[in-house]
């Protein structure tokens, strides 16, 4: 099953943005913390009931100032914390997973960020036990600039050695290598996961990676709706274009056609 949704709701708040989303008959809603986490545990779960009674996924963007692998050991802690936040919204929303970029390499090898990150998320995933958030998956995002960590080999690699889910970006994935992206390859790394939680987007780029998001367009969408649906794999696709509404509508009339 692909299920299909908006990144944030376009400025209609999540009570009325959750209406909208059922109406059109999207399935799937990505709540935004993506500059803070502003939510209260009451909205929250207010929230949650509602997506749950219309058959809404959600899921939870954390804030961007994130880097586990920062020199400061300060931003390290504050990353965590931004985190960890994100996760209890999540775990009073009902949303099974919390997306974020991991890091920058900085100074560090890959596998120097690497064994960081690694640590990190750990130590992430233990607070979250102790904390009762058991229900909740920490997912980071393949990122689009060859600046952060975050490749897909590496998520690969991070998921299977801590448990951890990942958000596959797959405009990140094509803005990361100059706009070429081989979903035979792409597949294969990642249905070793019950569930893929995935963005989607046109997606304009530089030779440093990834630039803005796009519209998407109806051959990008064919394209990857095709290779989901030839190796079957399960997923949730939350749109990030200019327009995650119609995109994420045209997504699904796509889909009905495949």
């Amino acid at each position: 099953m692909i299920n299909l949704g908006p990144g944030g709701t376009a400025g209609l708040g999540y009570q009325e943005g959750i209406q909208e989303i059922n109406k059109l008959g999207l399935q799937a809603l990505e709540v935004e913390f993506t500059y803070g986490v502003r939510m209260k545990n009451d909205e929250a779960k207010m929230v949650g009931e509602l997506a749950k009674k219309l058959g809404i996924r959600l899921s939870v963007h954390g804030p961007y100032y994130i880097n586990l692998a920062s020199e400061d050991k300060s931003k390290i802690e504050a990353s965590k914390k931004r985190i960890l936040d994100s996760c209890e919204k999540a775990h009073y929303l009902g949303a099974k997973y919390v997306v974020f970029h991991a890091a920058f390499y900085g100074k560090h090898s890959k596998e120097e960020c690497y064994q960081i990150v690694r640590k990190e998320v750990f130590d992430l995933q233990k607070t979250m036990k102790q904390k009762g958030w058991d229900d909740v998956s920490l997912a980071p995002e393949t990122t689009g600039k060859g600046s952060q960590f975050g490749d897909l080999d590496e998520l690969v690699r991070l998921a299977k050695e801590t448990g951890c889910h990942m958000c596959v970006d797959f405009a990140h994935l094509k803005a990361r290598n100059n706009g070429k992206i081989d979903y035979d390859e792409v597949m294969q790394k990642i249905k070793f996961m019950k569930h893929v939680h995935s963005h989607f987007s046109g997606i304009e780029w530089t030779e440093k990676g990834e630039r803005r998001h796009l519209l998407t367009q109806d051959k990008d969408i064919k394209e990857l709706l095709s290779a989901l649906k030839k190796h079957r794999i399960d997923a949730t696709i939350i749109n990030e274009s200019p327009d995650p509404f119609g995109d994420s509508v045209k997504s699904m009339k796509i889909r009905a056609l495949l």
